[in-house]
């Protein structure tokens, strides 16, 4: 399949989790994570709702103790009750064979269920509890995820496959064998369900490390290997540019090859920070690249001594922000307005030019330039922007130019199909 970019994309099968598709000819689509006490079922349900309403297609919360699988039914029952239809995949280790057979209301109110094979159980009871934790999907009609993490890979396995590359005449590097032994965890999780029953159309497999080069490794060949939908992220990615710099290089290398039918971006938040960002970072991600389209982003210039004013930094700030808190609402009457494209400029050397390329573009005087700011629309000046009242003045332009342009009627009048947008 060829995605709107352009890139060759990987072909999966399609899994239904919930209302959402993953795999297939879908759209890549957006996860996040709560990170609340889901024993909490008011403050977990408040940190789901911001995550969907930041842009989380599917969110996953923890469920690692009675507690939480008892308030599981509870956090959906609020999430409901607001109109928030997230689907919530319940994240399971060690235990969760217990938890959904004791708590069935827990096992039917989850979209999917996320399996790690290197804890679901150990020696004989390993593949017993595996098995119990398919049948509760099975009889629920639940997907899953065979979720393989290099930080709790099947100690077996690995000391396995360790064993016999040592064996070997010229042994591979261990670094290697740990990348195989990922994939073969992944892959023989899979055989195992499909054997117990499970549909191939309700697995997806991920095989998450924390370094940027393994991940590309690690998935460019499971996707060969296999036609299971793959969801990717770098787990452990770390706190602020770190983070998103880590993710980006890995996820983007993969979404660029078309391997990837979910992606979570896994920031580590500064205290009391905001959960949201990863989604953001994620949109972010898909969007420059491309591949799907969110919410309007602001093309800037990074600044230079032609800039020593803030303005321009200022107000390509406010735009950005004015637009995603406007997306919610614009989102519902004016289909396509995601795809608009805004620029925000700093002086006479690339302002008016980014700002005819932009669908609609302002370019701020520069240092020692004339205090005039000239708006572009659709490749033509509009008008000219003076005095200290820009920022408004810009936002009524912008509200005017996304109500003509994006309405339904006038999408009918152009001849689009809103519908399609």
């Amino acid at each position: 399949m060829i995605t709107e970019a352009g890139y060759q994309r990987h072909k999966t099968v399609p899994v239904q989790v919930g209302d959402i598709t993953v795999g297939g000819d879908a759209p890549v689509v957006v996860q996040s994570m709560t990170n609340t006490d889901t024993a909490d079922a008011v403050g977990t349900a408040k940190q789901v709702q911001a995550l969907a309403a930041a842009g989380s297609e599917v969110v996953r919360i923890t469920v690692n103790t009675e507690e939480a699988a008892r308030q599981v039914p509870r956090i959906r029952e609020l999430l409901d009750l607001t109109g928030c239809r997230v689907p919530l995949v319940g994240d399971f280790h060690y235990n969760g064979h217990t938890l959904l057979t004791k708590y069935p209301e827990c096992a039917q109110a989850l979209a999917k269920y996320r399996i790690n094979p290197g804890n679901v159980g150990f020696g004989r009871k390993k593949d017993d509890q595996f098995a119990t934790m398919i049948e509760v999907a099975l009889k629920r009609e639940k997907p899953v995820r065979i979720g393989v993490n290099w930080g709790s890979l099947d100690p077996a396995l690995i000391a396995q496959m360790m064993d016999a590359n040592a064996a070997l005449p010229q042994p591979r590097d261990a670094r290697e064998v740990t990348r195989e032994a990922l994939i073969v965890s992944a892959l023989n999780s899979a055989a195992k369900a499909e054997e117990i029953g499970m549909p191939r159309n309700r697995i997806v497999l991920s095989c998450k490390v924390s370094d940027v080069q393994d991940l590309i490794a690690v998935y460019t060949e499971l996707a060969r290997r296999c036609d299971y939908a793959l969801h990717l992220g770098l787990t452990e990615a770390g706190m602020g540019s770190k983070g998103m710099v880590a993710s980006a290089a890995a996820m983007g290398v993969l979404l660029q090859r078309g391997i990837g039918d979910t992606i979570r971006v896994s920031l580590t938040p500064q205290p009391g920070g905001d959960r949201t960002q990863e989604v953001v970072v994620a949109q972010e991600l898909l969007q420059t690249m491309g591949l799907r389209s969110f919410t309007p982003l602001v093309t800037a210039c990074p600044g230079c001594g032609r800039t020593t004013s803030t303005v321009f930094q200022e107000l390509a700030e406010d735009i950005q922000a004015y637009v995603r808190t406007q997306m919610p609402a614009w989102r519902k009457v004016y289909p396509g307005v995601e795809s608009m494209s805004l620029a925000v400029m700093g002086c006479v050397v690339n302002g008016p030019g980014e700002s005819k390329h932009a669908d609609i573009g302002i370019s701020l005087p520069g240092t020692g330039e004339a205090p005039s700011a000239p708006v572009f629309v659709d490749g033509e000046k509009f008008t000219t922007l003076r005095g200290d009242n820009i920022a408004n003045e810009f936002k009524a332009i912008l509200d005017d130019y996304v109500r003509k342009r994006y309405s339904q009627d006038a999408r009918a009048a152009s001849g689009e199909d809103a519908s399609a947008a």
